[in-house]
């Protein structure tokens, strides 16, 4: 079906492109920057063109994208139809991942202690603040739990991980909705440890004993953290697989009505993990740059035509594919300086297969 959608709007250009390109720039978020990394290895192959990357978060991708810098930016974060139409660009997904807290708890199983939404947010909100609290031992009943200080590690940066953190935690937490609400960033209290990037994240969480965090969900494999299971919107305990995140989308409007811009966070479904996030590319709607983007865009038409393997070797869910049809209506929108449809552009000239 996807390739099916894909192709009707392939007919619809009537532009190709023969040029030799130079190594396609993006920028942005750290959760997605392993899918990234392995879709550019199949092009690569496939095309002889390489993409030069910078994990630098979504906050700063976005701000690099505006700015020209890159060929696209990329962000965990949505941009709202309104704020893209202001700002002048263009924001499809790509692939969908999650957040998933961390501890580092010696004597606690990897993945076995339990935390609810609530507890989660009273912990980040300083309220809960030792391992043994009466309030973790009544939902980890038989778990051996330390006394041992809470130490939360928090992103010191932009995030889009941040953002759908903290989107779950006002969705669960009245408290936390009044205190701090859905942002990428916060002033977080003194004594929590700020980290920049996921790679931060991960030194921080390692080198504290008693700490929490919260990383995308590649790192805690790559990494081989211990994960928390949370308990979900069916009130079932999960732990955070590909299978969840996949049951999140599937019960979401993404799904449904293929509103890519509609929150995958706290969505019912039996094994839905409950920090369920999409991420995103962001191109320019009228690029004066228009052979850079024409570039960038064939990478992410690539990625849609050939890479829902590769997005589940990177440990990552593919688009459903209402979502990836409307997200290629987006993408033909996009124009160069002088007019000439661009985006169709990159629709009409599809590499290789995969590697």
């Amino acid at each position: 079906m996807l390739k099916r959608t894909a192709l009707a709007i392939l007919g619809l250009a009537l532009i190709t492109s023969t040029a030799v390109a130079a190594d396609i720039q993006g920028a942005g978020s750290t959760a997605a920057a392993p899918v990234y990394r392995v879709w550019s290895s199949g092009y690569a192959a496939a095309t002889g063109t390489r993409l030069n990357y910078a994990a630098v978060g979504s906050g700063e991708g976005i701000r690099r994208i505006r700015e020209g810098q890159v060929d696209f930016g990329a962000s965990d974060v949505p941009l709202s139809p309104q704020e893209a139409s202001k700002s002048g660009l263009v924001c499809v997904p790509t692939v969908v991942t999650a957040a998933v807290p961390v501890v580092n708890l010696p004597s606690v199983p990897k993945g076995q202690l339990k935390l609810t939404g609530d507890l989660l947010a009273k912990i980040f909100l300083g309220k809960v603040d030792s391992w043994d609290a009466p309030e973790i031992r009544a939902v980890n009943p038989g778990l051996a739990l330390p006394n041992l200080k809470i130490h939360p590690v928090v992103r010191a940066d932009g995030s889009g991980t941040t953002y759908h953190f903290s989107a779950y935690l006002s969705e669960v937490s009245a408290d936390w909705k009044s205190t701090y609400g859905t942002k990428s960033a916060f002033s977080w209290p003194a004594g929590y440890t700020g980290a920049k990037g996921s790679g931060e994240v991960v030194k921080a969480v390692q080198s504290n004993r008693g700490a929490i965090g919260y990383i995308d969900y590649n790192y805690v494999l790559d990494e081989g953290l211990n994960p928390v299971q949370l308990r979900n919107a069916d009130g079932n305990f999960v732990s955070a697989t590909v299978g969840g995140f996949r049951d999140a989308v599937v019960h979401s409007n993404w799904n449904r009505k293929g509103d890519f811009t509609a929150s995958l966070v706290n969505q019912a479904g039996a094994d839905a993990w409950p920090i369920t996030m999409g991420t995103f590319v962001v191109v320019p709607a009228v690029s004066r740059a228009g052979e850079r983007t024409l570039e960038a865009m064939k990478f992410v038409t690539w990625g849609y035509l050939h890479g829902d393997q590769l997005a589940r070797e990177a440990k990552f869910v593919p688009l459903p594919g209402q979502v990836q049809a409307n997200a290629y209506r987006e993408l033909a929108r996009v124009t160069d300086a002088s007019g000439k449809a661009i985006g169709l552009q990159s629709m009409a000239s599809p590499a290789g297969k995969a590697q």
